[in-house]
């Protein structure tokens, strides 16, 4: 069975959101993906999974970086993020296999993968042991997870102030702690629970600190389009006074992390780590 929740935001204008938003996110992240692809030995010959790949930049670059002998596969509930992804690799020349599906409840082939990544694409499943256990049943023994996820919202003010400063103007869902989102893998011993339960072992959390960054000329359309801040402003029922008023005062809350033509951040992750049993 389908989550149709997140089928639904993914597949919808969060989906088309992120895909107008693929160029100011590539760069935002793009520390991360390099933190993901120093972890592989160029050249080598091997079957990896990116999961929730979005628009495709983190297989993308484990195309490059393995080169022709290595199968990549991104997987995405997202048909929009993976439309732009299949374009993006025909365009670089890589074979890259991007599919649109639901990672938790997708049949891959068992036994088949070498490394399983993902950057902040496991935080979104409503049955996570479910997820990994899917998961690991498609991974070799010995596969090695490697899966990049949020810490609290208490280390990360960066992503929660749009909507904080919105307040005034917005009735925002709030964030439901361990519900599917983005700071659903905030709690490390439940993590590590998930993914015993699911049949991983030598789990560990590492704590990654990144410093990230976009162009300050891109902040009004990073804030115009994701989170849920975005979301109300795209709303059509949204008056033009409020949208602006909500705008302006979301943009003042950022002058902190400005620093002359760049918005500049730490991004507090776990950069989770186990191998399939």
């Amino acid at each position: 069975m389908i989550d149709t929740s997140q089928h639904a935001l993914w597949n919808g204008p969060a989906g088309e959101a992120w895909v107008e938003a693929q160029r100011i996110l590539d760069q935002m992240f793009a520390p991360l993906a390099s933190h993901l692809l120093d972890s592989l030995a160029p050249g080598a010959d091997a079957q990896v999974l990116d999961v929730g790949c979005g628009t495709g930049a983190v297989a993308l670059g484990i195309a490059a970086r393995l080169g022709p002998g290595a199968r990549v596969t991104g997987v995405d509930i997202s048909a929009p993020m993976i439309a732009l992804a299949r374009e993006r690799a025909q365009r670089a020349g890589l074979a890259v296999d991007f599919l649109v599906a639901d990672a938790q409840r997708h049949a891959f082939a068992p036994g088949r993968l070498d490394r399983i990544v993902s950057r902040f694409g496991v935080m979104f499943f409503d049955d996570p042991v479910q997820a990994f256990g899917q998961l690991r049943r498609a991974a070799r023994r010995g596969a090695v997870l490697q899966a990049l996820a949020w810490r609290g919202v208490e280390e990360n003010a960066f992503m929660t102030t749009a909507e904080r400063a919105a307040l005034p103007w917005l009735a925002l869902p709030p964030r439901q702690p361990g519900a599917p989102g983005q700071f659903a893998f905030a709690d490390q011993a439940r993590v590590e629970q998930i993914l015993g339960d699911a049949g991983w072992e030598d789990v560990e959390l590492l704590p990654l600190d990144a410093v990230c960054r976009i162009d300050r000329a891109d902040l009004a359309t990073y804030v115009s389009l994701l989170g849920p801040v975005g979301s109300a402003l795209r709303n059509g029922a949204l008056a033009a006074h409020i949208r602006t008023q909500v705008l302006d005062a979301v943009l003042r809350a950022f002058e902190p992390f400005l620093d002359g033509d760049c918005v500049t951040f730490t991004a507090a992750c776990w950069d989770v780590r186990a191998r399939a049993r």
